[in-house]
């Protein structure tokens, strides 16, 4: 099982296998073309134990927990759980902030743009496109000398942070513990928040997919960013195995759509959803993977990768908080008109000063090459 995983074959039967999941999600009651979105249900988790109150996206996601303990099981079982930590932990965290932030404008993180390339949404050939570009100049920074140092060994209780946080958000959601009368945990009555399969259902897709990603090494940054500095198909194998199997699941539940305007949780304005995913997909590249794959080296006892997640749940928190997150498209009825969505004067502000700080992470970060 090991070898075949590893291999060319085991990347594109992953990549099968998680785009189906995601897609078959949706069937079974997540989001439209949100069967699987890390930054998006990163986000619900945050309103859900209060972090922001936006009433509409407010639900611990299983999956998450499942990515979470299928990395840390398959780490274990194949001695690859290693404790670490101690990279920049601030700069990882301020990365994980405006990747979120980024994500939020553009509507969905890079697995989401693939769930809804593969649902017929053309607005995330331009979201892709924004992703690579910030990828591309992410590669640039790499070859000039851009790092963050390593990470050195840590105590065994280092690596558990984050599966110990992720079971206490497992006790939330299924006990539906609720500390005050008005207060948290919230639970989303309306709009994608109220949209979920079923608890362990979720709950063992993410472990499936935390098994096999762990396994594989799958990640859409990594992919890009291999074919880009490498010339390696490898990862792009699965990338591409994940948008096919996700049609193909899609069209046979009926929901595949094909065109930019009226599609679901989305939004038609191009120049942001460019820049979103762009800030997005330079922020992953500097932190060294896409959000997926931080959740699985935080199984695998990656304390960065942790720190960088709960920079995206801050990210999320302001975000919402603060408007910075885009409003989808919306049908006026009564006008017979289409009304494009997109984010407010403060989501825009938000991504280029994020653009400004993540550049100069690049540079600052930079070591002399001799």
């Amino acid at each position: 099982m090991k070898d075949f995983l590893s291999s060319s074959t085991g990347i594109v039967t992953a990549g099968g296998i998680i785009g189906a999941v995601a897609a078959y999600l949706v069937y079974l009651g997540n989001p439209p073309n949100m069967g699987v979105c890390v930054a998006c249900f990163t986000r619900d988790t945050a309103g859900a134990i209060g972090l922001h109150r936006a009433g509409a996206v407010q639900y611990i996601r299983p999956e998450l927990i499942g990515f979470v303990f299928g990395s840390l099981v398959s780490a274990l079982a194949f001695r690859e759980f290693r404790p670490r930590g101690g990279s920049v932990p601030l700069i990882r965290f301020v990365l994980g902030f405006f990747a979120m932030v980024g994500a939020l404008v553009f509507l969905g993180c890079p697995w989401r743009a693939l769930a809804r390339l593969a649902g017929g949404d053309l607005n995330a050939v331009v979201g892709i496109a924004g992703l690579a570009a910030g990828i591309a100049v992410g590669v640039w920074f790499l070859k000039t000398g851009y790092s963050l140092g390593r990470s050195a060994p840590s105590r065994t209780a280092v690596g558990l942070v984050m599966p110990a946080f992720m079971l206490f958000l497992f006790l939330l959601v299924a006990l539906e513990v609720k500390f005050t009368s008005d207060g948290p945990v919230f639970f989303s009555s309306a709009g994608p928040g109220s949209m979920h399969a079923p608890l362990f259902l979720s709950l063992g897709a993410g472990l499936l997919v935390g098994v096999l990603a762990q396994r594989t090494r799958f990640c859409t940054m990594g992919a890009l960013r291999d074919v880009i500095l490498i010339k390696d198909f490898h990862l792009l194998s699965g990338v591409i195995a994940f948008v096919v199997a996700a049609f193909a699941v899609n069209f046979l539940i009926g929901k595949v759509n094909v065109g930019f305007a009226q599609q679901p949780i989305a939004h038609s304005n191009h120049l942001w959803n460019f820049l979103g995913m762009g800030l997005s997909g330079l922020c992953f590249a500097l932190a060294g993977g896409c959000p997926g794959r931080q959740f699985f080296m935080s199984g695998e006892g990656d304390a960065d990768a942790t720190v960088f997640i709960f920079g995206m749940l801050m990210g999320a928190a302001f975000a919402h908080n603060l408007d910075f997150a885009a409003a989808p498209d919306k049908f006026d009825r009564a006008a017979q008109l289409l009304v494009t969505g997109g984010p407010s004067a403060w989501g825009q502000s938000a991504v280029l000063i994020g653009l400004v700080i993540t550049l100069a992470i690049g540079f600052s970060m930079r070591e002399r090459i001799r």
